[in-house]
């Protein structure tokens, strides 16, 4: 049995300049534990015992969820564990297990109103170390909840910037290979003898056309109507590559006026190279948008990461539309509210004054309570998710609704809790809740859960003012 000194008990950073009449009461009202490789001192779910002061070894410390070891830390020798004075929590939540030989000088639990009441030196010592641990756990909680919210993102985040990524190189690469059939086309054009005038109408007709941005929305039938009737008068004409073009052609809202305007300025016999060079202007015109499209996207992309992260902005609270960081998390879900076949309804009220907040913390409440919201509408392979914004005097008040299956009764005070989660092993730490409720506290707020069958409701209210 290793013997414990009052010069062992100073090598602890916490104990140090504690008097040495108060660390031998210490001693001689604690006992020694010594435990072998595999040991386990605590056990998660029974009663939380100590403090314990570990004089050599390790304590490796780790929670059980859904089957799966998660490791919290590792203790060592001058590390102080286990139940401190005025914790709250009397139960444990973690599994502690020793490595190798470990040696533990254990205070019994009974007596700790005792050392509270009458060793305020060595109290005072162990409720700073409590407020450490609390600040370090939530700090590390933070990270790897910021961390988790975006690895939630990620997968469709990438979805989405694939597609528009793709469509550029698929578009640069038919751009290149279009451009190398300009010489025939050039050959067929400079050959024309044709007069300034008509040249600059066929120039005003064609710019005429490419001049409206917003191009009418043809139906099915309206498009299929058009694209026959242009088929039919580039055919009458001897237009030559007529049905290839005419689909080009109506993608642009070329009207058969715009192309009897045309061949009113154009000698017969120089209609079909004309038309044909317009064809090729539009297919460049044509892959160049859908480039730009594609880029804009990805910038867009970008764009709603840089600012749901807040990664150009201090940490205080800063004056912000929330509006913009539930929309940006919205943008960076919409693969997975596409899979969910999920329908989004928006009610914002968009007479809401800036609130003064975290951002980036509020990033994380919407992210984790939509999230969580298309992932209880999995079961129904479709869904609704209505997201309701509104003012209530002094207060911002945002609710998040889905028509999933809703939160059994049994299990609905314990979803803030840190750990528990009902989801499938991979899918949820047991956090997200847990991470959502402290932030809104942060924010001087409130959050409430109404839920039944068909109808589930996330409300979060907290002051505009901050």
């Amino acid at each position: 049995m290793k013997s414990v000194s009052v010069d062992l008990l100073k090598n602890f950073d916490q104990l140090k300049n504690i008097p040495e009449q108060e660390l031998q009461w210490l001693i001689d009202t604690s006992s020694i534990i010594e435990l072998q490789d595999g040991d386990f001192l605590t056990i998660q779910g029974k009663p939380l015992e100590g403090p314990h002061f570990i004089l050599d070894g390790k304590l490796y410390l780790f929670f059980d969820q859904n089957g799966v070891r998660r490791e919290i830390t590792t203790f060592k020798a001058g590390d102080i564990s286990g139940y401190l004075p005025y914790s709250r929590g009397v139960i444990a939540s973690a599994n502690s297990q020793a490595v190798g030989s470990t040696t533990i000088l254990s205070f019994p639990t009974h007596r700790i109103k005792e050392l509270i009441k009458d060793h305020f030196e060595i109290t005072q010592a162990l409720v700073h170390v409590m407020s450490n641990r609390v600040r370090e756990f939530t700090t590390l909680q933070q990270q790897n909840e910021k961390m988790m919210a975006l690895g939630k993102l990620s997968a469709g985040l990438a979805h989405e910037l694939n597609n528009p990524a793709s469509a550029i190189v698929r578009d640069s690469v038919s751009l290149l290979e279009h451009l190398k059939l300009e010489p025939t086309a050039f050959k067929n054009v400079i050959s024309i003898r044709m007069e300034p005038k008509e040249v600059d109408a066929v120039n005003a007709e064609l710019f005429k056309v490419l001049a409206i941005k917003e191009r009418p929305r043809l139906s099915l039938k309206e498009r299929t109507k058009l694209e026959d009737e242009i088929t039919d008068w580039l055919d009458n004409h001897s237009i030559e590559n007529g049905y290839e073009m005419a689909d080009n052609f109506v993608d642009f809202n070329f009207y058969l006026e715009n192309l009897e305007s045309i061949a009113k300025q154009i000698p017969p016999a120089y209609l079909s190279p004309v038309l044909n060079w317009v064809n090729n202007l539009l297919i460049t015109e044509k892959m160049v948008e859908d480039i730009q499209e594609s880029s804009k996207r990805i910038a867009d992309l970008v764009n709603s990461v840089k600012i749901f992260t807040h990664m150009d902005r201090g940490t205080d609270k800063q004056y912000a539309d929330i509006h913009i960081g539930i929309t940006n998390t919205l943008t960076m879900l919409a693969h997975k509210i596409k899979k969910g076949n999920i329908t989004l309804v928006k009610a914002f009220d968009d007479t809401l004054p800036p609130v003064k907040a975290l951002i980036g913390e509020l990033n994380q409440v919407w992210t984790n309570l939509i999230d969580n919201a298309i992932d209880a509408m999995e079961a129904n392979s479709k869904g609704t998710l209505k997201i309701i914004t509104e003012r209530d005097r002094e207060f911002v008040q945002v609710s998040i609704m889905d028509d999933g299956p809703g939160i059994n009764e049994d299990i609905k005070s314990r979803i803030f809790d840190p750990f528990f989660t009902t989801k499938e092993i991979g899918k949820g730490t047991g956090l997200g809740l847990e991470v959502v409720q402290r932030i809104v506290k942060q924010h001087n707020g409130s959050i409430k859960v109404n839920s039944t069958p068909g109808n589930t409701a996330f409300v979060v209210c907290f002051p505009i003012n901050g």
